[in-house]
């Protein structure tokens, strides 16, 4: 592998697979530094048990999917309390909208076929695709992940659609440690590049960072010398909405797929600043 991430640090912000990007970085020749910015992620049961009474007593005029593990763990614990096969027959007499790919297989694997889905794996797409479809008025159930989406909610509100919102997985806190260890390593340039794979993991990092005073020192660190990587654009949005503008990304919302993409970035645009969010798609 071309030792495009040669004389670079990479702080891995996402807990997930940490080692395995770390592998993927010294073989491009950079140096990993784990930073883990996201603690626990774990289902709640309460929330998905009333959400899935809520369904079945209340059935929605519209079904959002947001991520593939969210609708999985509604799928079980539907199965767990003996009304799956309410939830199949509702679902077919309503409509679906889905984000991202993932999402689209796993309601295949169950014979459905989404009304509406993105085209880029991003929120923003997936309301571009609503635009045939009046929601004033409509009853819709909005799956996330554990993380908020308060531009879609707004969204639909703008829309006239009541939302009913439905949160499968819980985000802990990091280690403040880790935080403390990560935003020293940005403010004082000694990494080069801060790689991101989920919206939790930014947002946790910038809440220590105003709570230290740090924010605007860490703004310009992102600015001038230090590059932020998401996973896709999913993520890259919630980095965007902290003010962070230099990102690069990969077309394909893959974790190899995102350090390539940062390898490309190190190789070709190394010396560059200042070009904004950035689509890396690899041509």
């Amino acid at each position: 592998m071309a030792q495009r991430m040669a004389g670079k640090r990479v702080a891995l912000a996402g807990p997930r697979k940490a080692d395995e990007m770390a592998l993927l970085v010294a073989k491009m020749g950079g140096e990993p530094v784990q930073r883990p910015a996201q603690g626990t992620v774990f289902l709640d049961d309460i929330e998905l048990r009333n959400a899935v009474v809520a369904w079945v007593k209340h059935p929605p005029d519209w079904n959002i999917f947001t991520t593939g593990m969210g609708l999985n763990a509604l799928f079980d614990m539907a199965e767990d309390m003996g009304v799956a096969e309410q939830i199949i027959e509702l679902l077919q007499g309503s409509n679906i909208a889905a984000r991202g790919y993932k999402t689209v297989n796993e309601l295949k694997k169950r014979g459905f076929t989404p009304d509406v889905r993105d085209e880029d794996g991003s929120l923003d797409g997936l309301t571009r695709a609503f635009a045939p479809y009046d929601l004033k008025g409509k009853e819709v159930l909005l799956q996330l992940h554990g993380d908020p989406a308060p531009r879609l909610v707004k969204w639909l509100d703008e829309q006239g659609a009541v939302t009913r919102q439905v949160l499968p997985y819980k985000h802990i806190p990091p280690e403040e440690a880790n935080l403390q260890a990560l935003l020293a390593d940005i403010v004082s340039r000694s990494v080069d590049a801060v790689t991101f794979t989920s919206g939790p993991q930014i947002r946790f990092l910038c809440q220590y960072a105003r709570e230290q005073n740090r924010m605007e020192d860490l703004l310009e660190a992102f600015r001038q010398d230090v590059i932020a990587v998401s996973v896709g654009k999913v993520t890259a949005q919630s980095i965007l909405e902290e003010g962070i503008e230099r990102i690069v990304f990969p077309v394909e919302e893959r974790m190899g797929a995102m350090m390539v993409e940062l390898g490309k970035y190190f190789e070709h645009r190394g010396s560059a600043h200042g070009f904004g969010l950035e689509v890396v798609n690899g041509h």
